[in-house]
């Protein structure tokens, strides 16, 4: 296969295509559960999963893992199905956990005929203090020794709805001392008097996800359960439980690193805090590393796979660095991506010496000619960036300073002459000469600037706001108990700028604004550009 990628789970794979131990072809699936928006960490679990089935001609499941309806919604699932698309991957089938929900009940009866699972009546807390710790072993409990027909009685009757949330949950019964807290009796079935958002008010216990996911991976034949390294720990139990049911398929689980990314978080309840407690304008806001920010911010999904490709497939968590990505982004857009001129800061230009409103023109790429050109109005009167002006200028300033020369890029040479201030002593306007035998392209003047610049029309240039992002945090790796105290307040900065008309009237979403950086219309806000990435490193 071409350009293929070795890493330790594809030469898994490989080796059981090669010893024929994969009579259904390589199955995968992505399992999320519908509790928030998709991060870019889910988006190196997508990426593997439906990278792996279709470098070996499989297929791959998207399973909704619905088993919690306090935290789930379908606000979620079709955004979770909506981010898996946009990132350029099909599933194969479309399943939920809810779908099984009748078969993994009776799988829990039949461990309870079989004595290896019991109705356990201990509170949260009494449950929390017998099982022990990682050093010290936990304890039976009181009602591990129900009989059988007790259990059944009891479980029957948790599923007619007869007791309350917390009176009673179903264990499995394992080993109370074993070094794996995991297998230390945990619970398969709690009560949940919610109305799910599929099933409605059918069912009032749910399996827990332990119990759920290795029955629902066999169910669907998936031929490798491809798991982040925090459920090593539990995969003496999926195993457990596929050994102890009727069921003639065993996937194997295999583990493999989360993505960790510096100046954010992943965990899900943090960004539940983020979005509840109003700290970013949502979901979707750019400064998330949800895939539908990073989406509206203007990262394009081929950036987000590239990104995912470089980092590869571990056995060891690490913290990736935020510039990597801001790589990938800028190395998708640099070639493809239109470039016009927006003044983000704007300072007035009047050329004394011109009359005539004109048409000048620029290409949209100077290295990309597929993207064709645009008329650039030139008037009177223009604007250029503020800090393109300097009256006591740096050594080695090549920009604008009075007495001093630049070229406005695809147009002419001026030269600053006089300064108008404001009544608070701001600088108010430039006053300069153009020269009219220095248009680009055609400059029989002689004239030798030192630097370029770019400008817009006063007249016809459109006025929009630019949201200019920073980091949402100030620490690279925040902790999950001071993270809001880590919050960078200076993370969004507003500013009303001018462009190009022909930028507005494109139908491209991404542009560069030459010398500034990356930016893109916003998707819900009209008028609004927001800022994607530098265009070098340092953010």
């Amino acid at each position: 296969m071409e350009n293929e990628t070795t890493d330790f789970i594809r030469q898994r794979i490989q080796s059981d295509l090669e010893g024929d131990v994969l009579s259904q072809g390589v199955v995968t699936r992505f399992p999320p559960e519908p509790n928030g928006f998709l991060h870019i960490g889910h988006a190196k679990s997508i990426c593997l999963n439906f990278g792996v089935s279709e470098q070996f001609a499989g297929t791959t499941f998207l399973r909704f893992d619905d088993t919690n309806p306090q935290k789930e919604s379908e606000e979620f699932v079709e955004s979770i199905k909506t981010d898996v698309a946009w990132l350029g991957f099909s599933w194969g089938a479309l399943t939920h956990a809810s779908d099984y929900f009748e078969q993994i009940y009776q799988y829990a009866e039949d461990l309870i005929r079989n004595g290896k699972a019991y109705v356990c009546s201990l509170d949260a807390e009494q449950m929390r203090t017998s099982r022990g710790t990682l050093t010290e072993p936990g304890t039976n409990s009181p009602y591990r020794d129900r009989s059988a027909e007790e259990n059944l009685d009891l479980l029957q009757r948790m599923r007619a709805g007869e007791f309350a949330d917390g009176e009673h949950i179903v264990r499995l019964k394992i080993d109370m001392a074993s070094p794996n807290i995991n297998l230390r009796d945990p619970a398969i079935y709690r009560i949940r008097h919610i109305t799910h958002q599929r099933t409605g008010d059918a069912w009032c216990i749910y399996p827990m996800y332990d119990f759920t996911h290795c029955i629902c991976d066999a169910l669907e034949g998936i031929s490798h359960s491809l798991c982040t390294l925090e459920f090593e720990d539990h995969r003496p139990l999926y195993d457990w439980v596929l050994d102890n049911i009727e069921l003639n398929y065993h996937p194997p689980q295999i583990e493999f690193s989360r993505l960790g990314l510096e100046y954010t978080v992943m965990s899900k309840r943090l960004l539940h805090r983020l979005v509840d407690e109003k700290l970013v304008s949502g979901w979707d806001d750019p400064r998330m590393p949800t895939i539908a920010g990073l989406r509206r911010r203007g990262v394009r999904a081929a950036a987000i796979r590239d990104f995912c490709a470089r980092i590869g497939v571990t056995k060891q968590d690490n913290t990736v660095e935020m510039n990597l990505l801001d790589f990938c982004i800028r190395k998708d857009l640099e070639s493809s991506a239109p470039r016009g001129m927006g003044v983000l800061e704007p300072l007035k230009v009047v050329l004394t010496n011109f009359q005539d409103d004109i048409q000048l023109e620029g290409p949209w790429h100077a290295q990309n000619a597929d993207l064709g050109s645009r008329k650039l109005p030139f008037s009177r009167e223009l604007w250029i960036e503020q800090s393109d002006f300097s009256e006591t200028p740096p050594g080695k300033w090549k920009r604008l300073s009075p007495g001093a020369m630049v070229r406005l890029r695809y147009a002419f040479i001026i030269r600053c002459d006089e300064v108008e201030y404001d009544g608070d002593g701001n600088v108010l306007q430039l006053n300069c000469t153009y020269f009219p035998d220095s248009k680009s392209g055609e400059d029989t003047s002689g004239l030798k600037p030192k630097g370029v610049v770019h400008w817009v029309d006063a007249k016809q240039s459109v006025a929009v706001e630019v949201r200019d992002y920073d980091r949402l945090f100030n620490v690279p790796n925040p902790s999950a108990k001071t993270f809001i105290d880590d919050i960078n307040e200076q993370s969004l900065r507003t500013l009303h700028a001018m462009v190009e008309p022909a930028i507005m009237a494109l139908d491209d979403q991404h542009f560069q604004f030459e010398r500034q950086g990356y930016f893109c219309k916003d998707s819900e806000l009209p008028g609004v550009f927001n800022k994607t990435v530098s265009l070098r490193e340092g953010f």
